[in-house]
């Protein structure tokens, strides 16, 4: 059974910076894409930001655009999400999705075009 669990959400002050962290387990395949979204209280999810390994491209949406990078370590079978500048409106729950597959750019923001969910961590900026 593939399991997705996110971690490092917490509560930080405007302008500060985080790192989610991403670990799954219990598969065979190899993370080919990788996505983050987010939910605020009381709106519908959105994408953040999405990476394709194999082609080395990362997407993210103009809210988080040059706020945000993905990394992974291989050998902890994590993915991360390092977030700086935060704002108010960046607090939401972060979920992560991965994919076996190497998604179209154009699907990439598509949850439904992934395969496995975490259960997701909660940011709050505030001061």
């Amino acid at each position: 059974q593939v399991r997705v669990v996110e971690s490092g959400g917490g509560l930080v002050q405007p302008g500060g910076s985080l790192r989610l962290s991403c670990t799954t387990s219990g598969h065979t395949f190899d993370i080919a894409t990788v996505g983050w979204f987010r939910q605020a209280p009381g709106k519908e999810r959105e994408f953040g930001t999405g990476r394709r390994w194999s082609f080395g491209s990362t997407i993210s949406a103009n809210s988080v655009k040059g706020r945000v990078t993905i990394s992974r370590d291989n050998s902890k079978n994590t993915l991360y999400l390092h977030m700086c500048s935060l704002k108010p409106e960046d607090t939401a729950v972060y979920y992560c999705a991965i994919s076996p597959r190497n998604l179209i750019a154009s699907t990439i923001p598509d949850g439904n075009a992934y395969d496995h969910w975490g259960q997701g961590t909660q940011v709050t900026v505030s001061s």
